[in-house]
């Protein structure tokens, strides 16, 4: 039964609007607000539809991450702790270990280069709002470039090799924050996770294409700490805040994280061969008008994830249209889904998750009329799917404010 269903049916025990129909019988409100639905339903099925030809990703390029059979450990045994802000070029070598203590920050101006094989660690016994970070400020570079033989691997102290899926939040994770457009309230905001008075943790801007460095060959491992349980504040494995096509990723894991794996916050920067697994909410989520383009993109989830796919659109009046190209969504012990809602736009090419479900949302005004939301933008050409394996159902949380009254 549709979420929708279940809740107009709630609401019609206690407050029932009805009307006649051509006929005379009477129409309750909750069959004309089904037939909204029935009829957003009808035209976006004209749209889209399964294809069971999608190929998905090319898998053949994980083998040197955790997941696919990369087994990299650290030879290194001197530790570097690393406190406060980073304000001069530093450089971090493959022959120590450097702890992460609360959130270290990358300031602007300054580059922080990690070499191949380096392992970096989030100090595990931090929590709440000192839980261990790795934060690249605006203006700020980071320069990770590890190679398919020695990955940079970030994870926390805890990680002596034995830890599985099931061990999450274990430290913060990477978050990077550029100067490329973002559609908010205003023009740039405040990172989740970092406190308001911490300035470092603001993101967007005007430029496009700028550059917050390069990051390939890096694995991120057990993070997602929570910074507010009450408010639902944790770290992605990797946050990237209005980070501009400047920016170099590619060949990326995230890994047993609590909340997401990877999360755009707008921004215009491309991500070639991403890997996402088991991971506490959402594989790859996207909001704030992301506009860049994410190629040969790799997720599994299982019973503790939310969707594989989370995909929202504007929050401002700037507009944005992010490109999915070549993915492959699979399941271990749970559905597979991906949910498009609040104004999504934009293009899903390739895309193989294995017959499970792309979820769009709906919404609607006080006359019952469709508004801008993701099954709209579908139907008026703005969201397109191509070649998806997978099934497709229109639904809402949303209420008319008719029946409130």
């Amino acid at each position: 039964m549709r979420k929708f269903i279940a809740m107009a049916l709630f609401l019609s025990g206690t407050l029932v609007f009805t009307s006649c129909s051509d006929d005379g019988e009477e129409v309750t409100d909750t069959e004309v607000q089904q037939a909204a639905l029935d009829g957003v339903s009808t035209a976006v099925s004209g749209v889209v539809s399964t294809d069971a030809s999608a190929s998905g990703a090319d898998e053949t390029v994980f083998g040197w991450t955790l997941t696919k059979g990369g087994t990299y450990e650290s030879s290194a045994t001197e530790k570097v702790v690393v406190e406060g802000n980073i304000d001069t070029d530093t450089d971090w070598t493959a022959d120590k270990i450097y702890v992460v203590t609360k959130r270290v920050t990358v300031l602007d101006g300054a580059t922080l280069t990690i070499e191949a094989g380096t392992r970096v660690e989030g100090d595990a016994s931090f929590e709440g709002v000192d839980a261990s970070v790795l934060m690249i400020a605006r203006g700020g570079k980071i320069m990770a470039e590890g190679t398919v033989d020695a990955p940079i691997i970030m994870t926390s102290t805890a990680d002596d090799g034995t830890l599985t899926a099931d061990t999450k939040g274990e430290w913060g994770g990477l978050v990077v924050l550029g100067k490329a457009p973002i559609s908010a309230e205003q023009a740039e905001v405040q990172i989740e996770g970092v406190p308001a008075d911490d300035v470092n943790g603001l993101y967007g801007g005007t430029a496009a294409n700028d550059n917050s460095g390069v990051i390939t060959y890096v694995s991120i491992r057990h993070g997602g700490a929570v910074i507010d349980a009450a408010a639902g504040d944790e770290i992605n494995g990797l946050t990237l805040g209005g980070v501009g096509s400047g920016t170099k990723i590619e060949n990326v894991e995230v890994y047993a994280n609590s909340d997401d794996g990877i999360e755009f916050f707008g921004g215009t920067v491309n991500v070639t061969n991403a890997v996402v697994t088991k991971v506490g909410d959402d594989a790859i989520d996207i909001d704030q008008s992301y506009s860049g383009t994410v190629t040969n993109y790799l997720v599994t989830v299982d019973g503790n994830s939310d969707e594989g796919l989370e995909i929202d659109g504007r929050e401002g009046d700037a507009l944005g249209s992010f490109t999915l190209i070549n993915g492959t969504i699979m399941a271990d012990g749970s559905s597979v889904t991906c949910d498009f809602k609040s104004k999504a736009q934009g293009t899903v090419r390739n895309l193989n998750a294995n017959g499970g479900k792309i979820k769009l949302d709906a919404s609607f005004d006080d006359a019952f009329a469709s508004t801008e939301n993701a099954a709209k933008n579908v139907v008026d050409g703005k969201l397109v799917f191509t070649t998806v394996n997978a099934t497709f159902e229109v639904y809402t949380d949303d209420l008319p404010a008719l029946l409130e009254e």
